[in-house]
Order: C-alpha cells, then structure tokens, then sequence
C-alpha cells in the first residue's frame, strides 16, 4: 500500500512525503482527537484499546508522519496524567509500531495486522520494561514484565480481536474520507492513492 508516496508533489497532499501542509495538520489533529477519545471511552477496561489499531490504519492512509500525531498524543496523555515512566515508554512504543507498519505496507490486510496487533499487545510489557532496565538493572526489568504478563495476554487477545473485526471497515472509512478530504488538490496523486489501494485489497 503505496497511495501516500507519490514523489515529486509539491501540493502537501498525501502524496507527498516531504512537505506538511495545513491540512495535513489539521488532519492529524482530527486522528489524535480520536484516538484520545477512543483511549478515554475504554480506559475503565484494563489493557483493551483502540489505539493500536487507530495507529496502524492511520499510518497505512497517511504514512510515516502519523509518528507526529504519537508525539501528540503522548504530550496530551502527559498533561492530563502528570510525568511518569509510562511518558518515556510511549515515546518509542507508538513510533516503533508505526515503523513497522510503514515497512510491512505491501502485505497490508486483515490477517496480518490482526497478528502484528497480537504479537505487539502480548510484547507490550517486555518493551514497557526497558526504563526499569536502566533505573533498577536487569533484575527489576524483568521482574516488572513479569508481573504484567497476565494482562499481556489480556491485551494480546484484544488487539487480535478488535482488529480482526474494525481493521477492514475502519480502513473503508478512512480511504473515503482521504479522498474526500485530498480530493482536487493534487488529481494525479488522488488517482495513484486509488489504483495503489484497490491492488492492496486484491
């Protein structure tokens, strides 16, 4: 999936990589909106999230860039919490998850993302433990992440699940709303977006 890069833009549409305009501003501003929202409505559930899943449909529809709105959003989560170890975590755990779906793009689909969500939600724990590594040594780090791994698991079977049921109508919603939203300011790169789409979903 390849709709976004688009070399040679100078229009700040997704096609373009290198350049943000206002609206790709006031787009990401719209998805860290939502994804404060979706963490607020299901933050009396422990370790179920939406997150995750709002991370990777975002970055398959506006690519790499999403790691601002990460940046955002650990800022806000920080201003509402207060400072603590989790801020430090946040800032390699969101960008790292968009990385790996910038890489793995081309093998886009329901089953794929379902099990990279799986693998990163039961994986959670062990990447959260890396401040305690430098705070506390190996010990402490590993003691930590063991203590969390029931609701590893808990996260886990979540990310796999609401995945495997949102990723395809979310990514519905959101390839219409790119169109709709990028539509005339750069026609070329909207036709390539589309064609670069519909070859994903075969």
């Amino acid at each position: 999936m390849q709709g976004y890069t688009k070399e040679g833009s100078d229009k700040g549409t997704p096609g373009n990589r290198h350049f943000l305009s206002v609206k790709d501003v006031a787009v990401m501003g719209m998805m860290l909106a939502m994804i404060e929202a979706v963490k607020r409505a299901l933050d009396f559930l422990p370790n179920v999230e939406l997150v995750t899943l709002l991370f990777i449909i975002f970055t398959l529809h506006f690519g790499p860039r999403v790691i601002l709105v990460a940046l955002a959003f650990t800022l806000l989560e920080t201003a509402y919490w207060g400072f603590h170890n989790w801020v430090i975590m946040y800032l390699y755990i969101w960008p790292l998850l968009i990385l790996l779906v910038h890489v793995t793009r081309k093998h886009a689909g329901v089953w794929f993302y379902s099990i990279l969500s799986a693998v990163y939600g039961l994986l959670f724990g062990a990447l959260c433990s890396i401040p305690y590594f430098f705070e506390g040594g190996p010990g402490a780090a590993i003691a930590w992440w063991i203590a969390g791994i029931p609701f590893d698991v808990i996260h886990c079977v979540s990310n796999f699940l609401l995945c495997l049921l949102l990723f395809r109508p979310l990514s519905a919603g959101m390839k219409k709303a790119m169109a709709v939203l990028y539509e005339g300011d750069d026609k070329e790169g909207t036709r390539i977006y589309h064609e670069d789409q519909r070859n994903s979903s075969q």
